[in-house]
């Protein structure tokens, strides 16, 4: 088995941090997972240092967990490693800025003939005749105008 690449090793400092974390009842629950995961990895002096594989089976969390949450305590620092990652944005916006405009110019004219109002199946449709794009989906047009 190889050694680990991301070693806790926790101040007093931190220890009692986490522990009064851990204790506390007004905490959010993913926040005392990482607490408890850090403070039984921990190979300092006051810590127990167990494997990730008693930690899972201790706290009842993913092998996975407790090795990222390793990970983001070493890179990161101990305050990163009892928050939420914030999750970047895969994709870029399907219409930019110009094309939204379009969109709501289009929502504010009048309605085709026969048609009280705009559907979303008819905006998509009117956008693509228009050449603003060469496909739209109704929910991508309900998105935009949730906005």
């Amino acid at each position: 088995m190889s050694a680990k690449k991301y070693i806790v090793n926790l101040s007093k400092m931190e220890r009692q941090a986490l522990s009064a974390l851990v204790k506390t009842g007004k905490v959010a629950a993913y926040k005392r997972q990482r607490a408890h995961i850090l403070l039984k990895a921990d190979i300092g002096p006051e810590g127990p240092g167990f494997k990730d594989s008693d930690i899972v089976a201790s706290i009842d969390v993913s092998l996975r967990t407790v090795e990222r949450t390793r990970q983001r305590l070493v890179e990161h620092g101990f305050k990163k490693a009892l928050e939420r990652e914030v999750r970047q944005r895969s994709k870029a916006p399907r219409l930019d800025g110009e094309q939204q405009a379009h969109l709501i110019a289009l929502v504010c004219s009048e309605p085709p003939e026969g048609r009280n109002r705009w559907s979303l199946k008819l905006l998509a449709n009117k956008m693509v005749v228009l050449n603003h794009m060469a496909s739209i989906s109704p929910e991508t047009i309900r998105q935009v105008l949730k906005k």
